[in-house]
């Protein structure tokens, strides 16, 4: 017979138990890896704020400055931290509560991972419309170049 944890009228059967548990395993690993770029970036904002500001002392490369860069490569590694943060609080909080038959800790975990999908939701319509504007006025910058 199989183990089954009634959650909200709905069944957990062990197939899908099985498919969590996979899914935090996979989470877990994901999110590791995206720590490990996160530092990656952060060095790389540091490296690059350096070369930059040397290249600047040489010729036009470095207009912008290595501060510029150095910042952009820190904020994308800001940015890229809350997701990939709710995605390890999403995979720990499962694997517990699939461990334990926790019902505190399943919440926490779909939880987590609601707003790792929000975070990615949000910022995926900023971008968009970015995306939007830039159109938008590149075709403006194209129609006022025509005349």
């Amino acid at each position: 017979m199989e183990q089954q944890s009634d959650i909200f009228g709905l069944n957990l059967d062990h197939q899908t138990q099985q498919y969590l548990a996979e899914t935090a395993k996979w989470g877990k690993f994901l999110s590791i890896i995206g720590f490990i770029l996160i530092c990656l970036l952060v060095i790389a904002g540091i490296f690059m704020g350096s070369v930059m500001a040397t290249l600047s002392e040489y010729n036009e490369l470095g207009v912008i400055g290595g501060g510029a860069f150095s910042m952009i490569y820190i904020t994308g590694a800001l940015i890229y931290f809350f997701p990939t943060f709710f995605l390890y609080k999403f995979s720990s909080a499962m694997q517990v509560a699939l461990r334990n038959s926790d019902q505190q800790q399943l919440t926490e975990s779909f939880k987590n991972l609601k707003s790792c999908f929000k975070f990615i939701g949000i910022l995926t319509l900023i971008m968009i419309g970015i995306y939007v504007l830039i159109f938008m006025f590149g075709i403006i910058a194209g129609a006022a170049s025509a005349f």
